[in-house]
């Protein structure tokens, strides 16, 4: 489960991502709860413009964001944007605490917020793949989402704690405090051993390269219509956990705490998926219908406490889903792209949120809350059954008998749905040696030979003797001469080895000298 951690550098990235993480976590979970208490009379669709906000530019500048991560030292990308992300943190943070934000400041903010991470977002996922071997990579992204979903369990809770005790700006201070866990991290990679990942040729259609790429994929083609319904309509949490909180007249202590309830179950997801040896497109498709039926049964919820169990199991399928999504997209995609077809994943993901957000801001002040949440439901029941449907129709999924138990049946498919389609090409290498080298490499294992070779034409039988009988199983020839008459006794007739000259063959004279 957690095998990327033996490698020192991912294990110095660990530690700063999660300091980092935890303030990230602290800080949404009050720019949210200003918005919909301080700034605004509870107004959900405020808190989904905001959302929409820090979100769009993901999705607008996805060839541009794509194309740096894979053209740029992505160290140096990371140091960039997350020293601007800290000094956007604690500029707001102070505006707060003087009291002189407003609802168009926390607007501004999103949207610069939503610039920086378009561009930090593609470099940060495709980053884990410099620091870990190919075979550790899907670990390496499952530890990642669990140092993520760490972080959730502790951030808001925090945060809760903190707006009670000292007022909702000063998280946004002690956020940008928390960014020096990862820019101290990043800065001691500097001079340690980082694998280069290929980086693209200059030519032509780079801009469009990575979406040439997933159209050729249909595999990967509908796994990102899967994580766009989820995330577009499901992944809605900050909406979902301040509304229910109001519904059940709680405050902002108990709004965190929701936070971090369901961070417990994204918790256990990600290291599930730690423990897989590769991401499925299976598991994909069983979480989301998971998710939708765990979003179900959290709106059909009489009380806060009860809401706040069925929490668990949304973080839980939430949580599957995107890590194996994208350990399922890094792992399969070539290297040279793999930056700007994580753009567009990523893109898909949280860009969905501008389409997604508003409606479901507006149902939740319609209807209520738990009409918001039976719309998630719809949207990641629909995602199971168009995965579903790929299977059945495009990889030839059916049910067969049991090779061994009649009754139970077995799910077959006509091909194999992600081995044989997901198999990323690798190129031989040309190795050239020297003449000389090879001839002294040559001479130098013949040194350290026991036994020199010889020609077949001068192999002979090895020769019988004691300390070879009694180490290996040799057959024992058969006797030529009459047995005995039959006395009742059994014997077994055994000849002699001829010996050669030199080699005593009879073990009791051996025993004998």
């Amino acid at each position: 489960m957690f095998r990327s951690l033996a490698s020192r550098d991912y294990r110095i990235w660990f530690v700063g991502a999660l300091v980092s993480n935890i303030g990230a976590w602290m800080q949404a979970t009050a720019q949210n709860w200003v918005v919909l208490t301080e700034l605004t009379d509870t107004d959900a669709l405020a808190v989904g413009i905001t959302m929409a906000l820090q979100f769009a530019p993901q999705l607008l500048l996805v060839p541009v964001t794509g194309l740096i991560a894979d053209r740029f030292d992505r160290r140096k990308i990371l140091m960039v944007t997350q020293s601007s992300l800290m000094v956007l943190g604690l500029a707001l943070g102070l505006l707060l605490v003087f009291g002189q934000a407003e609802l168009w400041h926390l607007y501004g903010f999103a949207l610069l917020l939503g610039l920086v991470n378009a561009v930090d977002m593609p470099a940060r996922q495709t980053f884990v793949a410099d620091l870990v071997s190919s075979s550790h990579m899907s670990n390496a992204v499952a530890l990642n989402s669990a140092s993520f979903n760490a972080a959730r369990l502790i951030g808001p809770a925090m945060a809760g704690l903190l707006i009670v005790l000292v007022g909702s700006g000063w998280v946004f201070v002690i956020n940008a405090a928390t960014f020096l866990g990862v820019l101290v991290a990043l800065v001691m990679l500097r001079n340690m051993k980082v694998q280069r990942m290929p980086r693209p040729a200059r030519s032509g259609g780079q801009f469009v390269a990575g979406f040439r790429y997933v159209a050729g994929r249909p595999d990967l083609v509908i796994v990102f219509v899967i994580v766009f319904l989820i995330g577009a309509f499901g992944m809605n949490f900050p909406i979902f956990s301040s509304t229910m909180a109001v519904e059940f007249g709680r405050g902002a202590g108990e709004y965190g705490v929701l936070s971090s309830i369901l961070a417990i179950g994204s918790l256990t997801g990600a290291l599930l998926a730690a423990r897989r040896e590769r991401a499925r497109m299976r598991i994909i498709i069983l979480a989301s219908a998971f998710f939708g039926a765990s979003v179900l049964v959290a709106a059909l919820m009489p009380t806060y406490w009860t809401f706040a169990a069925s929490t668990i199991l949304i973080g839980f399928g939430a949580v599957s889903i995107l890590t194996t999504a994208n350990g399922y997209v890094q792992t399969t995609t070539d290297p040279e792209l793999r930056g700007r077809v994580m753009a567009l994943y990523m893109a898909i993901l949280v860009g969905g949120t501008p389409i997604g957000a508003p409606i479901v801001g507006a149902v939740a002040d319609t209807w209520g809350p738990r009409w918001a949440l039976g719309l998630a439901a719809v949207a990641a029941g629909a995602a199971a059954l168009i995965g579903v449907g790929w299977l059945v129709f495009a990889r030839g999924m059916h049910l067969a008998r049991h090779p061994r138990a009649a009754w139970r049946p077995v799910v077959r498919f006509a091909d194999a749905p992600t081995a044989a389609i997901a198999v990323v090409p690798t190129r031989p290498l040309r190795v050239v040696r020297d003449r000389a080298a090879e001839l002294a490499d040559r001479d130098r294992d013949r040194e350290g030979e026991l036994v020199p070779p010889v020609p077949n034409d001068r192999l002979v039988p090895a020769d019988f003797s004691e300390q070879v009988a009694l180490t290996s199983p040799i057959p024992l020839p058969k006797a030529h001469h009459e047995p005995p008459p039959d006395t009742g006794s059994h014997y077994i007739g055994v000849r002699k080895s001829r010996s050669r000259p030199g080699i005593n063959t009879d073990a009791s004279t051996t025993r004998a000298r």
